[in-house]
């Protein structure tokens, strides 16, 4: 890359100084809020022509990202980058027509700016409303997930804000190339360019120079590993709302029907390993164990999952002769880990109230799931698991935002101010309060 210093000197500063990239970053960030100004004022119909006309340039420019994304993983590659996360970072031509189409989705989705959310006439006759208005200039500090990159970008314009974006060294090329076509599509409909903006070019830095960026960004997303999602809650200035990690659980109850639980067991787990919806851990009921373990045990090793197990299940499987499964003995640590690969923990619990004291102490909050038949186990289960999404009878790779009908997201809250689960428009608003009077005074 280019030197940082030398590039943002002419940019930034005709006479030649030397800004500093907290400086640096701060001045895009005002860019951003005195762009941001001009667009809150779009009504839905402009800001929908807007995404519309973003989803064209985006298949257009289909070959051009792809070609950008290539590089990337070439150079992923050299570096060693492991399978699971060459699988995120991945974002050919197909993947890219796909992020088109949910920018197409999310057009047609009710802008929720102006949505009232309560309203009332005090007893002086003052009208009182809350409504939605967008956040400002919101940031994002993200890795390796280039289509985060597009999703943000739709997000931000339908919900009125502005962002700033830093998506990694990994994705460079392709979150340039992308960010391209994106400020290109602005200009032509007379918005600045300074409404969606990255700070790539910075590196590490620029990132460092987002989260101590108070009263110049308004809200920062964290969206990636649970280190970096930690170093942003730790180390920010600005207001975060947080991404977690997903050490998710499934729990299969005695009275699960076993034809359901397999395929469910098998696609939370295997459809995609390196995401944070994809099963960690199988809590199994002791009832079960003998008959359930052995047959999504061979389920498993027909997708070349290995598996972490207590005693008691190591004991089953072992017994049980499965051609191909590969058994390891959990550790604490285990309990604990968000593999992202084709690894998972099983663990035989008591019943119900036993499996979700064990997700209480290690689970992150994500996603849990239960598989039961009993009314009355899924109800106690899902009162007594508190994490940010439950389903039931249902694989856990459904707590999406684009699953849940947003089109897209900003990332899953597994904290409990502001937003919870998958982020979508309205998440990215905040509300006023608007009083009508007719000239009445505080006595």
């Amino acid at each position: 890359m280019k030197n940082v210093e030398s590039v943002e000197s002419k940019v930034n500063n005709p006479q030649g100084e030397t800004l500093a990239v907290d400086d640096l970053v701060n001045n895009r960030a005002d860019a951003a809020r005195a762009a941001w100004r001009v667009f809150a004022k779009a009504d839905t119909r402009s800001k929908n022509a807007l995404l519309e006309s973003m989803a064209d340039a985006l298949e257009s420019a289909a070959s051009r990202i792809a070609a950008a994304n290539e590089k990337d993983l070439n150079e992923a590659k050299t570096r060693g980058m492991d399978e699971s996360k060459l699988d995120r970072l991945k974002f050919d031509e197909e993947r890219i027509k796909k992020s088109a189409q949910s920018v197409r989705k999310i057009a047609q989705l009710q802008d929720p700016v102006g949505e009232v959310v309560r309203g009332y006439t005090l007893p002086n006759g003052i009208k009182l409303s809350q409504v939605r208005v967008p956040m400002g200039v919101m940031g994002m500090i993200y890795e390796a997930r280039p289509n985060v990159t597009i999703d943000v970008a739709a997000l931000c314009i339908k919900s009125g804000n502005a962002a700033i974006l830093r998506g990694g060294s990994a994705a460079q090329h392709t979150n340039h190339a992308s960010i391209e076509v994106i400020q290109s599509v602005l200009k032509e409909a007379n918005y600045s360019a300074d409404l969606i903006q990255s700070v790539d070019d910075l590196g590490r830095s620029g990132a460092t120079a987002m989260m101590h960026a108070h009263g110049h960004i308004d809200v920062l997303v964290p969206r990636g590993s649970a280190n970096l999602i930690a170093t942003v809650v730790k180390e920010s200035t600005v207001p975060v709302i947080e991404t977690g990690a997903g050490n998710v659980h499934i729990y299969v109850d005695k009275t699960a029907d076993i034809l359901k639980a397999i395929p469910i067991v098998i696609n939370a787990k295997t459809q995609r390993v390196g995401v944070c919806n994809a099963a960690e851990k199988l809590l199994v009921h002791k009832d079960i164990a003998q008959e359930f373990l052995p047959q999504v045990g061979a389920a498993l090793a027909e997708h070349n999952v290995i598996l972490h197990v207590d005693d008691k299940s190591y004991e089953i499987l072992q017994n049980a002769n499965i051609a191909g499964l590969q058994l390891e003995h959990a550790t604490c640590e285990d309990w604990k880990r968000e593999y992202l690969s084709l690894n998972m923990g099983v663990k035989i619990v008591e019943d119900a109230d036993d499996a979700a004291n064990h997700i209480a102490k290690y689970s992150t909050g994500h996603t849990e799931t239960i598989i039961a038949e009993d009314y009355a186990t899924i109800q106690r289960f899902i009162a007594n698991v508190d994490s940010a999404v439950v389903m039931v009878n249902a694989s856990t790779r459904f707590t999406d935002g684009g699953e849940f009908g947003f089109g897209a997201e900003l990332g899953i809250s597994t904290q409990k101010l502001h937003a919870r689960g998958p982020m979508g428009l309205r998440e990215m608003t905040t509300t006023k309060w608007i009083g009508y009077g007719s000239g009445q005074v505080r006595l």
